[in-house]
């Protein structure tokens, strides 16, 4: 399978906008948060966060190809079928199956909904955001309006409630808040 550094270096190579690179970065440590909860492999979890955007910025002008591209990108490496699947759910390009495929299908926008969330704030930090913060965020429509309520909502088809999901994300998101700048 793919080692994270050498994923971490084609993301660096396809993607040369800083903050998607953090997006990158807080997706992959959710996945690996839902991997651990879930009892699933959180490297092939975390791999999947980790490359899910690799072609947006080839494509961000096609949707249409989002995913495609990736899955083309890394068809000459060893990255297994579910990374490459919850990929190409992640944006809606296949069916939800899997758990992996639901679970980044709601922690995409869910990342940048939690950055947003701590932006907001003075501190311009993750450490004053909490859980009933997010809640009363989520509730306003116009704040953080890029980020899909139904998308994350969909972390009930994991089993898990809203409260849950943005706890295992934001403790995620918190334990990187270097790397993320936050």
């Amino acid at each position: 399978m793919l080692d994270r550094q050498t994923a971490l270096n084609l993301l660096n190579e396809h993607v040369k906008t800083k903050n998607l690179v953090k997006h990158c970065l807080a997706v992959e440590a959710i996945m690996k948060a839902l991997a651990r909860r879930f009892g699933q492999d959180k490297d092939l979890w975390g791999l999947a966060g980790l490359l899910h955007d690799l072609d947006y910025e080839y494509t961000k002008d096609k949707p249409e190809l989002h995913g495609f591209k990736t899955v083309e990108i890394l068809q000459s490496y060893d990255v297994p079928r579910q990374v490459l699947d919850a990929i190409l759910a992640h944006c809606e390009k296949k069916e939800r199956e899997t758990l992996m495929e639901k679970a980044i299908y709601a922690a995409d926008p869910t990342s940048g909904f939690i950055v947003a969330a701590a932006l907001i704030n003075p501190e311009k930090s993750l450490s004053v955001v909490d859980v009933d913060f997010l809640k009363r965020r989520f509730k306003e429509k116009l704040f953080a309006k890029g980020a899909s309520r139904e998308q994350m909502m969909k972390c009930e088809e994991m089993g898990l409630s809203l409260d849950e999901f943005f706890d295992i994300s934001l403790n995620a998101m918190k334990a990187i808040k270097e790397d993320l700048g936050l």
